[in-house]
C-alpha cells in the first residue's frame, strides 16, 4: 500500500502555486498579450517536462494512447487555460475566481461517471465546507457590463474542461507515470495553442520584452507554474482518488489573496478569515481517509 500523505503534499503545493501565478500574470500580461503568453508558458514547460522525461526514460507511450494524450492536451492546457485568459478579461477576476472555483465539485461529477468513485457522506460534507469558504474568501463579485455574460459562460467552460483534464489524466496515470502523462499532455497544449497565439502576435503587433523583471515572470509561468505545478497536480492523483483530491484546488484562492496583499497591497477583508477556515476544514474532512482505492482491473482495460 502506498504512503497517503504524498497526495495532499503534491496536489496543495501545486493549487498554492497557481495562487501564486495570478500575481505573476498580473504583472506580466500588462505587456504579453494572453495567448501569447500561454503559449511561451507551454514552451518553457516542454522544454523542462522533454528533459526531464529523457532523462528518466518516461517518455515512451503507445501508439493507441497517442489520441488520448492529445486529447487531454487540448481540454487542459489549451482549451481550459485558454477560456480562463478570456473569460477572467471580460468578467474581472472576482468572477473568474468564483466561476473557476466550481471545477472541484465538477472534477467529483465526471470522477463517479468515469472512475466509479462514488462520493461518500464524508466527501460530500467536505466539498459543500469547503465551496462555502471559497465564496467567502472570494466574496460576492461586483462586475458589470455587457461583456459579463459571455465572459461568465467562458469561465464555466474553463472549470469543466479542467474537471474533465484531470479526471482523463487521472486515467492515463493507472498506465503511465505522472511525468510521461504531463510530458505528452504539454506537448499537445503547445501544438493546439500555436494557431492562436501565432495570430494574436501579428493582429496585436507583439514585440519581445526587454525588462528582465518581465522574462522572470515568464520563465517562473514556464517553469514552476507550468512544468513543476502540472506535474505535482498529475502525481497527487496517484495517491488519493480523483474525487477527494479536488479538494486541494481550493487552497488557489487563498493563497492568491495572501500573496496579492502582501505583494501587491490589495486588502483582506473580513470574510477572507472565516473563509479560509472553512476551506482548510474541508481539506482536513477530506484527508482523514488515509487509505488510496485502487482502480478495478476492469476499469482499467477498457481505457486501453
Amino acid at each position: 500500500m502506498k504512503k497517503w500523505w504524498p497526495g495532499p503534499l503534491c496536489l496543495s503545493a501545486a493549487a498554492s502555486i497557481w495562487g501564486g501565478m495570478y500575481v505573476v500574470s498580473k504583472v506580466v500580461l500588462n505587456t504579453v498579450p494572453p495567448w501569447v503568453l500561454l503559449e511561451m508558458r507551454f514552451v518553457i514547460g516542454l522544454s523542462v517536462l522533454g528533459a526531464w522525461a529523457f532523462l528518466a526514460r518516461e517518455w515512451k507511450i503507445a501508439r493507441r494512447d497517442v489520441k488520448q494524450m492529445a486529447l487531454i492536451g487540448l481540454i487542459g492546457y489549451t482549451g481550459s487555460i485558454g477560456l480562463q485568459f478570456v473569460g477572467t478579461h471580460l468578467s474581472g477576476a472576482s468572477l473568474g475566481s468564483l466561476i473557476t472555483s466550481a471545477s472541484p465539485a465538477l472534477i467529483s461529477v465526471f470522477a463517479w461517471k468515469l472512475l466509479r468513485e462514488r462520493p461518500g457522506f464524508r466527501k460530500g460534507a467536505a466539498l459543500v465546507i469547503a465551496t462555502v469558504g471559497v465564496i467567502l474568501v472570494i466574496g460576492y463579485p461586483s462586475e458589470t457590463g455587457s461583456s459579463t455574460f459571455t465572459g461568465n459562460l467562458i469561465l464555466f467552460g474553463a472549470a469543466v474542461t479542467w474537471a474533465l483534464y484531470t479526471v482523463l489524466s487521472r486515467v492515463q496515470t493507472l498506465k503511465y507515470s505522472s511525468l510521461t502523462v504531463t510530458f505528452w499532455s504539454n506537448l499537445f497544449g503547445v501544438i493546439f495553442t500555436f494557431p492562436i497565439s501565432w495570430w494574436e502576435w501579428h493582429a496585436k503587433g507583439g514585440t519581445w520584452p526587454t525588462d528582465r523583471g518581465i522574462w522572470l515572470g515568464i520563465l517562473y509561468l514556464g517553469i514552476i507554474s507550468t512544468a513543476l505545478a502540472f506535474y505535482l497536480w498529475n502525481k497527487g492523483f496517484e495517491y488519493i482518488d480523483a474525487s477527494v483530491g479536488s479538494l486541494f484546488f481550493f487552497c488557489q484562492p487563498v493563497v492568491g489573496t495572501l500573496l496579492g496583499a502582501w505583494l501587491l497591497n490589495e486588502k483582506l477583508t473580513w470574510n477572507f478569515y472565516p473563509g479560509a477556515f472553512l476551506i482548510i476544514a474541508g481539506v482536513a474532512l477530506s484527508s482523514m481517509d488515509k487509505t488510496k482505492k485502487k482502480q478495478p482491473k476492469r476499469l482499467r482495460e477498457e481505457w486501453e
